[in-house]
């Protein structure tokens, strides 16, 4: 394991890095007339825009420092809309799953995989492909994984049989990480005094596109088929990159570190920070939970309940409140500490199992979805808290691992709850369920009280 100090020296811009401005800076030798200071500020948005390559609307001149490029509200919510529409994809199946197995008569088995083999995919993606962010120019990366994606998406809605659907769900999962990209990529080109603001509002883009994914799909399939539900992804897909095309600047690669040392030192994070470990163990046990409940929905609505796809989907809509509460959160966070707030989440969620164990009716279903949705969102914005106070300049790499290890749970969670409903039904997801939470309470406790005694000593 390598001690701090190395870990350090290996990641210094001496070393590995292009020590270039920050993304947005023009050096005084890019263009002669900004050193000459004799020229406009419009003509100088439109030099600007002409050596970054994007629109001059999107360029604020500082009146007293370097000019740089700042997010304005049409670039700010072109990245958030094509970061919800990049992570829907990984999410349309859970409502259609029972029209899917439907169509692989004798394959039920081999399609029940779909879901967790497309969050293992996703976890893949994160892991291999969110730090080339790191080593090539982001706009270009950001738009080849846009249109991989959307190919990926017609081989998808094209799948023959119950095994070229379970691939290529995965491979559609691992291309959908590029709304990875996007969220740092915010950050990067933010202001710093907005910068908050700016991560907010692409992340509850993000957020919307999970919680409304389900509901789409489920309208989309009820009325004309999974297929077709998969057949307009591809072109929300092509239209979210049409619309980045047209305000994305472009990036300078922040190191030169072959892609081998990039992977490597995910390890040396891993290995060095213990609330890296503990905020991702315990993401990924809430994520478990999370991915359990939305699996099975729509095999529980329609064995239990006979409502269809569409009455799935409609759930995504009383999810929604996740968007509002993510800000809530991470500002109750900033005034009494992410962990009260990490701490109470576990508790509304296992609540949640409770209502969703003992309370056998739509309206307990609505009860705790809205109790499940609080506590996952309130966690997940928590231990981002956590985490990106720990290295700032290795950001891009910490979401990696944590959104990995998150992600990798929602595969465990999809699994272990086909698995209990396939044995004993709805009360066996319960419990298993509920045991993924209680198992994150526990490390979050373990943690904490590890925190408390070091801050004492």
């Amino acid at each position: 394991m390598l001690p701090g100090a190395a870990f350090r020296q290996r990641h210094t811009p001496g070393r590995h890095m292009i020590t270039k401005p920050p993304i947005g800076v023009i050096r005084p030798d890019t263009c002669r007339e900004l050193r000459a200071g004799h020229v406009s500020c419009a003509m100088r948005r439109q030099s600007i825009a002409f050596h970054m390559n994007t629109d001059p609307s999107s360029i604020s001149i500082q009146p007293h420092g370097p000019a740089a490029i700042s997010l304005n509200l049409r670039t700010t919510l072109a990245m958030a809309i094509a970061c919800g529409i990049a992570i829907a994809n990984i999410y349309y199946n859970q409502p259609m799953l029972g029209l899917m197995e439907a169509s692989f008569p004798g394959a039920t088995a081999i399609t029940s995989l779909v879901p967790t083999a497309t969050q293992l995919g996703y976890a893949l993606g994160l892991i291999l492909l969110i730090p080339l962010g790191d080593r090539f120019e982001r706009r270009r990366l950001i738009f080849l994984q846009l249109a991989a994606l959307g190919a990926a998406l017609v081989a998808l809605a094209l799948a023959p049989n119950a095994w070229a659907l379970v691939a290529t769900s995965a491979l559609v999962g691992v291309l959908s990480t590029v709304a990875q990209q996007i969220v740092p990529f915010a950050a990067e080109l933010a202001e710093p005094h907005r910068r908050g603001a700016t991560i907010g509002t692409v992340m509850s883009g993000l957020l919307c596109g999970i919680l409304f994914a389900r509901t789409l799909a489920g309208f989309v399939a009820a009325h004309y088929g999974w297929r077709a539900m998969f057949g307009l992804g591809p072109l929300l897909v092509f239209g979210a990159l049409l619309l980045l095309a047209t305000v994305l600047p472009k990036s300078a690669p922040k190191t030169r570190a072959p892609y081998s040392e990039l992977l490597r030192s995910l390890t040396d994070l891993w290995r060095e920070e213990p609330e890296l470990r503990r905020a991702t163990a315990v993401q990924a046990m809430m994520f478990a939970s999370f991915s359990a409940f939305w699996t099975l929905l729509t095999l529980h609505l329609a064995r239990d309940y006979q409502l269809g796809a569409e009455v799935a989907g409609l759930f995504g809509i009383i999810g929604a409140g996740g968007v509002l509460i993510a800000p809530i959160a991470g500002r109750f966070a900033d005034r009494r500490g992410p962990y009260a707030v990490i701490g109470l989440s576990c508790v509304v969620m296992l609540v949640s199992w409770i209502v969703f164990a003992c309370w056998g009716s739509i309206a307990g279903l609505i009860a705790g979805v809205i109790l499940l949705d609080f506590g996952q969102q309130s966690a997940l914005v928590s231990n981002q808290h956590v985490i990106y106070a720990l290295r700032p300049e290795a950001r891009n790499r910490m979401n990696t691992i944590f959104m990995g290890g998150m992600f990798l749970g929602a595969a465990l969670g999809s699994a272990g709850a086909t698995l209990a409903w396939q044995v004993a039904g709805w009360p066996a997801v319960c419990a298993i369920s509920g045991g993924f939470v209680s198992v994150a309470l526990l490390v979050h406790a373990a943690g904490a009280r590890r925190l408390a005694r070091a801050q004492r000593g």
